[in-house]
């Protein structure tokens, strides 16, 4: 009898520890009444993020996002200045330096892991300079899909013209290079425990930080910037960024299963890799070498432009509804059906046949450089990440998706191929 799954696969669902660690260090968050942002449970899930990624300190925050931007202002953003940040991202690897009225200057990608084009970043690194008569103030390269970027080169270019790095690892914990840990190799790195990450605190992230001077800095802003009298002093602007001592319980105990789950992704991608040979017209990405170790927290496959699959002429005849690939809701109807840049029509179609017979997956990010907030951004692109953005599909990878579900997932994708 074929296989046919009881619920919807998504993409990366969180999967709690068989031993209900997470509930335990929150009932005894509610036991002590440390309902607030600090406490046992943030300081012990720092000291299991610090001994895991075995460099310099953490600080447990609200978000990812938050992450971002205090590194920012750690690295001496302000209004007027300009950060080179990866254009083919999520939106929070850029928004927080609008936040401090900075400008996000945006740099392609290379084809072989679709990060920051290291000889691309130099190229703006000199017209920065050349137009603006300043150098960035930071640098903002991104793990996408947990794909390790080529750190090193990024690296040697930071180096040379002395612009900090912040790595936005928010998808990439647990992957490394070279052995390393992403968002070890620059001054600052981002971490995000959102609900479909490796790990989730169900909402939050941290800022792996250089050294313990770095990391009271980073906690002073996320705490007000509140000043040592016995009344509330401000004599900077702060924010409240620390995470929920209850949050972080739940990360104490998803810090038991995180090396289990990097090796359930990367176990994923062998499977797709097996199960999709000899499919033609669909390439799945994968590490460029053995000096990159991806931890694959979410799968993507390529399509041909010349492959066809069933109902591309119903493509993009309706606006969504609700969310689409693990996305929060969408709360906002757009008036037109069309963008001036969007996935090609068999990658729409592929979506919609896939989410008909309960299997989630969703486009590639939309390269920054295109989206309409942007559109005056400068911008140093070759090409790539619109292509891939046109091209390519995340598939289910996460914790709860077996090895039934992957074969379904292949099965499926081959029916609706024309």
């Amino acid at each position: 009898m074929a296989y046919i799954p009881e619920k919807t696969i998504y993409l990366c669902l969180a999967h709690m520890s068989e031993e209900g660690y997470e509930q335990k260090y929150v009932k005894e968050a509610f036991d002590t009444n440390w309902v607030v942002p600090l406490g046992p449970n943030v300081n012990a899930f720092e000291e299991s993020l610090k001994d895991f990624t075995k460099r310099g300190e953490v600080v447990a925050l609200s978000a990812g996002t938050a992450a971002v931007h205090l590194a920012l202002i750690a690295c001496g953003v302000q209004p007027g200045d300009e950060v080179i940040v990866q254009s083919f991202t999520f939106c929070a690897s850029s928004h927080p330096i609008t936040y401090l009225g900075a400008t996000p200057v945006f740099v392609d990608s290379e084809a072989d892991t679709w990060n920051m084009d290291p000889m691309l970043l130099e190229e703006a690194i000199k017209d920065r300079i050349a137009k603006t008569g300043k150098k960035p103030k930071a640098i903002v390269p991104v793990y996408l899909y947990g794909m390790p970027a080529k750190i090193e080169e990024i690296m040697a270019v930071a180096n040379k013209y002395d612009i900090p790095v912040i790595e936005d690892a928010a998808e990439g914990l647990g992957s490394r290079y070279d052995g390393q840990v992403c968002g070890t190799f620059g001054r600052y790195g981002v971490l995000s425990f959102n609900g479909n990450k490796m790990i989730t605190t169900s909402g939050g992230g941290a800022l792996i930080c250089p050294d313990e001077e770095a990391k009271r800095k980073i906690m002073f802003y996320a705490t007000q910037a509140r000043e040592s009298y016995p009344y509330y002093q401000h004599e900077e602007i702060g924010y409240n960024y620390r995470m929920s001592n209850i949050c972080a319980g739940i990360g104490r105990g998803q810090m038991t299963v995180l090396e289990e789950h990097i090796a359930h992704h990367q176990h994923t991608c062998c499977l797709y890799k097996e199960l999709l040979a000899g499919v033609e017209g669909i390439v799945l990405h994968e590490n460029p070498s053995s000096r990159f170790d991806s931890n694959y927290w979410l799968n993507t496959i390529l399509f041909d432009t010349d492959l066809h699959v069933k109902g591309e002429e119903h493509a993009y005849e309706v606006v969504v509804q609700g969310a689409v690939g693990g996305a929060a809701g969408v709360t906002h109807e757009t008036s037109s059906l069309h963008t001036d840049c969007e996935p090609n029509k068999n990658v729409e179609a592929m979506r919609m046949a896939l989410d008909a017979v309960g299997i989630e997956s969703r486009p590639l990010w939309k390269p920054l450089h295109l989206q309409p907030v942007y559109k005056n951004n400068p911008c140093y692109v070759n090409g790539v990440s619109e292509s891939l953005f046109k091209q390519g599909l995340c598939l289910p990878s996460g914790p709860c998706v077996t090895d039934e579900d992957v074969a379904y997932i292949v099965e499926e994708i081959k029916k609706f191929i024309l």
